[in-house]
């Protein structure tokens, strides 16, 4: 992958990560770093589950990255520990 194609996979990233952080209801405490690897992940689901490049793909890369989103929440919520 040359320079124009990791700096294009970070935007699309962020991009869809920033789409999934605002269609989802509730606090997300996710810097720039996890919200671009969570649109990352979605993104690459996405490809997955519909062929990359149409307006579906975009969506089913939101829903994945959501899906993502909850599961990530979901997690930490039963790993972290109360606060005193």
């Amino acid at each position: 992958m040359n320079g124009h194609g990791i700096i294009m996979t970070i935007v699309v990233g962020l991009v869809i990560g920033l789409l999934a952080r605002l269609f989802k209801p509730g606090a997300d405490p996710l810097g720039w770093i996890l919200t671009i690897l969570l649109g990352i992940a979605g993104a690459w689901i996405g490809g997955m589950l519909v062929p990359a490049g149409g307006a579906l793909w975009w969506v089913a890369s939101i829903v994945a990255a959501i899906v993502l989103l909850v599961i990530f929440e979901l997690i930490r919520s039963r790993t972290a520990r109360p606060r005193v």
